[in-house]
């Protein structure tokens, strides 16, 4: 299992143990909506609930730091994570919109171009 793909205790962001900011981290799910949620399964199970938040602070890892280099690295993994076909489609669609501007880009510089014949001749 990859490093970024582990569920990690998020100390910098937490509020009690950085359960709840971990599992926003885990699962790209906004930290207030999953601290809420906790809040009201405590009420739900008379606070059986909080004997397992305890017990996945003691069982998780700290997350390490400098795990993502930005933000953009950070929404890719946590869809990575989240359904990871979806992902290899969305890198996939990717590289071929980029190879399909990468073949516009070589059919105009290759192709019979007067106006850039033109500019090319008034430098000489």
């Amino acid at each position: 299992m990859s490093v970024r793909t582990k569920f990690y205790l998020d100390k910098q962001n937490a509020k009690v143990l950085g359960v709840c900011s971990g599992l926003a981290d885990y699962t790209g799910i906004e930290t207030i909506w999953l601290r809420l949620g906790m809040v009201f399964l405590a009420f739900a199970t008379s606070g059986t609930s909080i004997l397992f938040y305890f017990l996945i602070a003691w069982l998780a890892p700290n997350k390490p730091a400098g795990l993502y280099q930005g933000p953009e690295e950070e929404k890719f993994w946590q869809g990575v994570r989240s359904n990871p076909s979806r992902s290899t489609a969305q890198v996939r669609s990717t590289f071929r919109d980029i190879d399909r501007r990468l073949a516009d880009i070589e059919m105009y510089y290759t192709s019979r171009n007067t106006r850039l014949a033109d500019e090319i001749d008034s430098l000489r």
